[in-house]
C-alpha cells in the first residue's frame, strides 16, 4: 500500500505562485511513477505533471508547460508541484497519485495510477 497526502492548496491571485506538496509513504518500491492531476466539477480528470522515479523523466500537460514544475524531495519524502503564473482556469481539486506505468503508456493518464490521494483545492481569482 502507498499512502499519499496532499497539502498546500488554497486561494491565489492570477499571476501568483502556489506550491503543492504530496507526502508519500508506504511501499513506495512497488511503484515507478508519480503524478499530479486535477479535476473541476463536471470535467474529466486531467493529468498535469508526472515524474518517473527511476530516471527522473518528467511529463507536462501542454497548458502548464513553462509554468508548473514537478519535483521530488527525497529528504522530506514528497513530490511537489511548483505552480507559477497561476490562472483562473487552473482552479480545480489537485490530486497526487502513484503507480506502475509502462514506458509506452501515457504517464499523464490518471487511470494508469493505482494509488490516489484525497486531493487539495486550488482556487485562482482574476
Amino acid at each position: 500500500q502507498v499512502h499519499l497526502a496532499e497539502a498546500g492548496g488554497g486561494s491565489a491571485q492570477a499571476g501568483g505562485p502556489l506550491r503543492l506538496s504530496c507526502a508519500v509513504s508506504g511501499d513506495i518500491d512497488r511503484v515507478n511513477s508519480l503524478l499530479w492531476f486535477r479535476q473541476s466539477p463536471g470535467a474529466a480528470r486531467e493529468g498535469v505533471a508526472a515524474v518517473v522515479i527511476g530516471n527522473g523523466e518528467e511529463f507536462y500537460a501542454d497548458y502548464v508547460k513553462g509554468r508548473f514544475t514537478i519535483s521530488r524531495d527525497h529528504t522530506r519524502n514528497t513530490v511537489d508541484l511548483q505552480m507559477n503564473n497561476v490562472q483562473p482556469e487552473d482552479t480545480a481539486t489537485y490530486y497526487c497519485a502513484a503507480g506502475v506505468v509502462s514506458g509506452a503508456a501515457n504517464h499523464l493518464n490518471p487511470s494508469e495510477y493505482e494509488y490516489w490521494g484525497q486531493g487539495t483545492q486550488v482556487t485562482v481569482s482574476s
